[in-house]
């Protein structure tokens, strides 16, 4: 199998490299695209670019002969969609990137596989699938219509979806459904719309093996330092004020990156053509209860492991919660997220594998095992970025 990654140098597109290589090994061969703008970090696929059966090409997925040249050369069965611009609050500071990338982009990626993969004689040749990697903002907003969270049953067919457990929290009664209408509340989401139903158009005009998946608020390791979990790890350790927007009670339902991958790599494979299917993993959490949880463990670990005390910028004090700064919410700041991956657990029988109580510790150990690669990214304009965003909140 031939894979195109496109914005593979990203965060989940690093983290689906090599998931693909840890699971297909040497019948992938992968070929890695990604413009490398402020996201992309090359060197977090460092050891992977020295196999054989890894390439990369410096490419904006809008270049049409760029696009067209890898089409020809390397010809992928496989095209997975991962770039895109992708933060809301660079998305309110400058629109424009974020439809010419996510919008314009995706349109000509898939003109370019239709051109590559059209057969003569009509139809496209076997085998060939393109998959366009959404999220759950796409959806708009849910109700906190349970403020303070409660209890419910998860239905028993998927309880393996939410790792064996029978009961979860959530803060509202309803949930995204592929069914629900896209109501996108910022210019990232309407651009990830936008791209969506622009996927759904080539499907039924051009007959496109296409598919989509949308996903909840993807953590782990490799994540860009502008997103809530990296940030506030990088923040506490430096012994720096924790932005919150509003009162921190705003819901994401989290997923582990590589549990997103391995439904990515299902659906892709073996999703219906045409389809779009959620991902998720009944993980509803308040991004105030996140913080907190991210300050208890840095210090918890600091306490325990020297090597680890080192890295705060005073050794002598521990980390808590005095750090936690409530800021001025963004504009259209959504209330809730929370994904409903009945139709992937049933007819693609994946689950996700890392439950949070797990894979949030794991992924705060990533961070401070790995400050070399944080601080690379964190110089220039990712802190001129900062301070755009937070200086004046």
């Amino acid at each position: 199998m031939k894979y195109l990654v496109t914005g593979g140098a990203g965060f989940i597109g690093t983290n689906f490299v090599k998931y693909i290589i840890d699971v297909h090994g040497k019948d992938a061969d992968i070929c890695v695209l990604d413009a490398l703008t402020y996201a992309g970090n090359l060197s977090s696929l460092h050891r992977e670019l020295q196999l054989p059966n890894v390439y990369f090409v410096h490419a904006d997925i809008g270049d049409k002969a760029a696009i067209t040249e890898i089409m020809r050369d390397f010809d992928p069965d496989l095209v997975v969609n991962f770039a895109a611009e992708s933060h809301v609050d660079r998305s309110i500071d400058d629109p424009g990137i974020f439809l010419r990338t996510n919008i314009l982009g995706t349109q000509n990626l898939m003109d370019c596989c239709r051109a590559a993969w059209s057969c003569p004689e009509g139809g496209y040749r076997s085998g060939k699938r393109f998959l366009q990697v959404s999220t759950d903002e796409v959806y708009g907003s849910l109700e906190r219509d349970l403020p303070d969270g409660r209890s419910f049953e998860i239905p028993e067919p998927l309880c393996h979806v939410a790792g064996g457990r029978t009961e979860s929290v959530a803060y509202g009664s309803k949930f995204f459904t592929e069914d629900c209408p896209l109501q996108p509340r910022s210019p990232y989401s309407a651009s990830k719309a936008s791209a969506d139903m622009l996927v759904l158009s080539y499907v039924h005009t051009y007959g496109f093996p296409a598919l989509i998946t949308r996903c909840s608020n993807n953590y782990g390791p490799y994540q860009f330092p502008e997103k809530l979990i990296p940030l506030v790890i990088n923040n506490v350790l430096q012994g720096k004020p924790l932005p919150v927007y509003g009162d921190g009670r705003n819901v994401r339902d989290w997923l582990y990156v590589t549990d997103h991958c391995a439904a990515i790599d299902t659906v892709l494979l073996h999703g219906r053509l045409g389809e779009a299917y959620n991902i998720g993993g009944f993980n509803e959490k308040q991004n105030i209860d996140i913080v907190e949880m991210i300050i208890d463990q840095v210090a918890d670990l600091c306490r325990s492991h020297e090597k680890y005390r080192s890295l705060l910028s005073n050794p002598q004090q521990l980390p808590d919660r005095s750090l936690i700064r409530f800021v001025s919410d963004r504009p259209g700041h959504d209330a809730r997220y929370a994904i409903d991956p009945a139709k992937t657990a049933a007819e693609l029988g994946w689950a996700p594998r890392i439950p949070f109580a797990d894979g949030l510790p794991e992924t705060v150990r990533w961070y401070l095992d790995n400050r070399s690669w944080v601080t690379d990214i964190v110089e220039g304009d990712y802190q001129k970025y900062y301070d755009k965003m937070y200086s004046n909140r």
